[in-house]
């Protein structure tokens, strides 16, 4: 007998979009997101049975995602998807878990002569802060924060060598190359136990999130890296120690390859080496790189 195993449903790609007026000063604050809502709980049977009367319908969210955007704060993220699924999971009995995933679009303001403009914003790359939570009824809330799509690249400061050479090899090793990639990088927050727990800690998302921005750019900038690993596990460490609330760090870094073009073909024009200056970008196929670094659990010994 086939029975369910695992089971949620909801609204995806709904968009959000707040403007916060201050009416004293006469600025103007703006937060764009797309926001993802999944429900699980006890569902089964509206697969089973075609039973819908468990179901809490996906345009029901969207309706929901909207109106607790117009009563609450959006931002930080981390806030605004505890209060979406601590709403979901206290309305209706039967839902165990909300998920919910946020990713903030990047709005920047204006400086116009020097100052700041009070209305006017542009969208200054592709990059997000991305943040997924897991809401479970009685059983806390569950976070990771995250930056996608940072796009980086530096022209000199990366090696690569002393990796496996077999039959299969061809790729020559280097002391010195391009180092370009689109950093996606999360941190995981120990359990909150309640959404009281979560607004307690609103300034430290914000900061949490500055600080891993800040030393992923530091580290890819300044470090002469022996690898992309190594550099990536340097990554993480630090982000460990300037958020202790932080339970563990994750990096996906895929390789943006700009490869040398040998124009010695070409009366001898010489452009691999120390002489290479133009080179082709490569859209695949390319490596891709990854690590979870965890703080370490040491037991006392009595």
């Amino acid at each position: 007998m086939a029975t369910v195993a695992s089971a949620r449903y909801g609204k995806d790609n709904v968009r959000v979009y707040k403007v916060e007026r201050d009416q004293k000063t006469g600025v103007q604050t703006v937060t764009e997101m797309t926001i993802c809502v999944l429900l699980e709980g006890e569902i089964d049977i509206s697969y089973t049975k075609a039973d819908n009367s468990v179901v809490v319908a996906t345009d029901s969210m969207k309706n929901t995602v909207y109106i607790k955007a117009k009563e609450h704060p959006v931002t930080p993220p981390e806030l605004f998807a505890s209060i979406l699924g601590t709403h979901f999971v206290e309305t209706y009995p039967h839902i165990t878990t909300a998920n919910i995933k946020i990713v903030t679009h990047r709005w920047t303001r204006m400086t116009i002569d020097g100052k700041p403009h009070p209305h006017s914003f542009y969208r200054d790359g592709a990059e997000t802060r991305n943040v997924e939570a897991a809401i479970h009824k009685n059983k806390g809330i569950e976070i990771r924060s995250g930056i996608v799509g940072l796009l980086v690249l530096k022209s000199t400061g990366s090696q690569f060598h002393g990796f496996v050479r077999d039959e299969y090899t061809t790729l020559p090793e280097t002391w010195d190359r391009i180092l370009s990639t689109e950093v996606d990088s999360g941190w995981s927050w120990k359990t909150f136990p309640s959404l009281a727990a979560v607004k307690a800690s609103i300034p430290k998302f914000d900061k949490a999130w500055e600080n891993a921005r800040a030393i992923t750019m530091k580290t890819f900038a300044e470090e002469d890296s022996p690898s992309v690993q190594n550099t990536m596990y340097k990554m993480c460490t630090k982000i460990l120690d300037v958020v202790p609330e932080v339970e563990n760090v994750d990096y996906a870094l895929p390789n943006k390859h700009y490869f040398e073009i040998d124009l010695s073909w070409h009366k001898g024009l010489r452009n691999t080496g120390k002489d290479a200056e133009v080179y082709a970008p490569q859209s695949g196929p390319n490596g891709l790189i990854k690590v979870n670094v965890a703080r370490s659990q040491i037991s006392s010994k009595l």
